[in-house]
């Protein structure tokens, strides 16, 4: 349906696109892989003509086609979503799908059948269960992906873009979308799907394409390349080097931090310990409660009831404040509403905390940003650029650098490599190994069971608000699942 061949795209004199191939077919899910910096947002923009190639050409059923706007991509029926919706919350989702197109008869909205139309479309895709008239805001986010699928299909769109479409969706919701692409497929849609997540590529692609540095690497049959040859052809490191060796026998020191029969409205019965250079995995699924213990730990949503200690100190943890002052760090799970203020600099990002909860002055904490941003490897243009502007990968190696500043006895981290690549999560993890062989305790949260298990010195697993069990390093991911499910044993947690 659509072939793109050679394309090339250049800013300010910086290769971004360098003879990019790729050809997309009808009922197909075709995976685009790459680390973050590989040219696949760039190639995105180049499909859906908001960027005009400096060269190549771009073939629509066999004819060649240029994009000079992107109305042009929509009129020829190419359409993108984006990670983070374009949706108005208080509209209704009839009014989001025709936004800006909306039916007119006799100089008005035509509602009716701006609201027929929308139904008709969701017959079509099968979920009939939305209602049109249902404010987009009220919700779950599996279903506003629908409505932004459903934008893209009232403009009658053949080929649809969809790029990191699981990074908002809770566990249980990331299957409804598996269902969705499915119908898309068998409906004669063409599907490019850009995505970190090897599981899911997996899952659903029939093809998947590589590109490294803005080239074009490889494209091959999803049967016919291993997880292990992507992840070589992206960063030119073997998959195992994802998750760094923990020393032989792990050197572990006193208890750092220990809680026990903690409790709030949230969890329950809590007893678990971290020690000094250990790598504490926290599994469940989505609602079981293990972002919760980390927020009642860090005083977001404090204990009411149980004993916390720390280094062998009782302490009533009210605050994140008081938190920091007894060195306790928090890697939030969604860092661009929790984690960085977007349109502050890379340096005051880092050193916000240090500023505002640590004794030492601001001059000794400008002194130490460089050597703070070469530790966790960040990629900018200068300590004065906008978090915003840069990828994923860069803005979650600041959020550790904010929390290094601040030398962490504890460390808890929640989903930390959610949305970036591989390369980035090489580096993250490897981060976070130095940290735990340093000394520094680190409760880690991860809805990726293959990271968990590669990392974890030791798992525990929560099931409806309660730890179930106790599982040692290398688990299987049946064992975890199992207990995370209510159905399985394990050591006692």
């Amino acid at each position: 349906m659509v072939r793109l061949t050679g394309i090339t795209k250049s800013f300010l004199g910086v290769p971004v696109l360098r003879g990019v191939d790729l050809e997309l077919r009808a009922g197909e899910v075709h995976a685009l892989m790459g680390e973050n910096g590989a040219g696949k947002s760039t190639l995105l923009k180049v499909l859906a003509g908001v960027h005009r190639p400096d060269g190549g050409v771009i073939e629509l059923d066999g004819r060649e086609v240029t994009f000079a706007v992107p109305l042009d991509a929509q009129r020829a029926g190419i359409a993108i979503i984006h990670q983070e919706f374009n949706l108005l919350p208080y509209r209704s989702v009839a009014e989001n799908v025709y936004l800006g197109r909306e039916p007119v008869r006799r100089g008005h909205v035509d509602r009716r059948k701006m609201t027929a139309d929308t139904a008709a479309l969701l017959e079509w895709l099968g979920e009939e269960g939305i209602s049109p008239d249902a404010p987009v805001g009220h919700l779950p986010v599996a279903q506003q992906q629908v409505v932004e699928i459903l934008k893209a299909l009232s403009t009658d769109a053949r080929v649809i873009a969809m790029d990191e479409p699981t990074a908002a969706l809770a566990d249980h919701e990331v299957e409804l979308l598996y269902d969705l692409v499915r119908r898309l497929r068998e409906r004669g849609i063409a599907i490019l799907y850009v995505s970190h997540r090897m599981r899911e590529v997996y899952d659903l692609s029939q093809r998947i394409t590589v590109l490294k540095d803005g080239a074009f690497v490889t494209t091959a049959p999803a049967g016919d390349i291993t997880p292990e040859q992507v992840v070589r052809h992206m960063v030119g490191r073997p998959l195992d080097a994802l998750y760094p060796a923990r020393a032989d026998p792990v050197d572990l020191g006193d208890v750092r931090l220990a809680l026990r029969d903690g409790a709030n409205d949230r969890v329950r019965g809590l007893d678990m310990m971290l020690r000094a250079g250990e790598i504490v995995g926290l599994a469940g699924l989505q609602g079981s409660g293990r972002s919760a213990v980390a927020r009642a730990i860090w005083g977001v949503e404090p204990l009411t009831r149980g004993t916390l200690t720390v280094d062998g100190r009782p302490l009533r943890i009210r605050s994140p404040r008081a938190a920091v002052r007894h060195r306790i760090a928090f890697v939030t799970e969604d860092r661009k509403s929790q984690g960085l203020a977007l349109r502050q600099s890379v340096r005051d990002n880092t050193l916000m905390v240090r500023r505002a909860a640590l004794s030492g002055g601001p001059s000794r904490a400008r002194k130490d940003l460089p050597e703070l941003l070469r530790s966790v490897t960040v990629v900018a243009r200068g300590e004065h650029q906008e978090v915003r502007l840069l990828s994923g990968g860069n803005q979650q190696k600041v959020v550790l650098a904010k929390w290094l500043a601040v030398s962490p006895r504890v460390l808890i981290v929640d989903e930390p490599t959610r949305g970036i690549d591989v390369g980035a999560k090489q580096t993250v993890h490897a981060l976070l190994r130095g940290l735990a062989e340093a000394g520094v305790a680190i409760l880690m949260i991860s809805s990726e069971l293959p990271e968990l298990i590669g990392m974890s010195d030791r798992i525990l697993v929560m099931h409806e608000g309660a730890l179930v069990g106790e599982l040692t390093a290398g688990a299987s991911e049946e064992a975890v699942m199992a207990l995370a499910t209510g159905h399985g044993t394990g050591e006692a947690a």
